[in-house]
């Protein structure tokens, strides 16, 4: 059992249990694969996933998901491709979206406001 946040490049094989946010680039070809005796609780942002054990939270699979028969998903699954063997089981919603807007939204630096010719704007 693991608790706190996973950061990893390359590949990594989960059999047990993870407490928190497991990501990798999304720029990258790395891969999650989660035994049917794994369980992440946290949510997954990873380009190439083989999940099936369970997670409970979002996962965003920004290049391919492939969802295998003991998959059990308690979250939403934000995806670009997508595999589901029958057996998978999903409680959230399926999201289809392209590789650029499953990446998380950069934040705006509101301090600098523009006008409608996008001329910034004194404070």
């Amino acid at each position: 059992e693991l608790k706190g946040n996973l950061s990893f490049s390359g590949g990594l094989h989960v059999d047990g249990k993870i407490i928190g946010n497991v990501e990798a680039d999304e720029n990258s070809d790395a891969m999650l694969i989660l035994s049917e005796f794994g369980c992440i609780e946290g949510d997954v942002k990873v380009p190439n996933m083989v999940l099936n054990g369970e997670i409970v939270g979002d996962v965003f699979g920004f290049n391919r998901v492939e969802l295998a028969p003991k998959s059990r998903i308690n979250g939403s699954v934000y995806y670009n491709l997508i595999e589901m063997a029958i057996g998978a089981e999903v409680n959230g919603g399926l999201v289809h979206e392209s590789k650029e807007n499953i990446a998380p939204k950069r934040l705006e630096d509101k301090s600098k406001e523009k006008d409608s010719q996008g001329n910034l704007v004194a404070e």
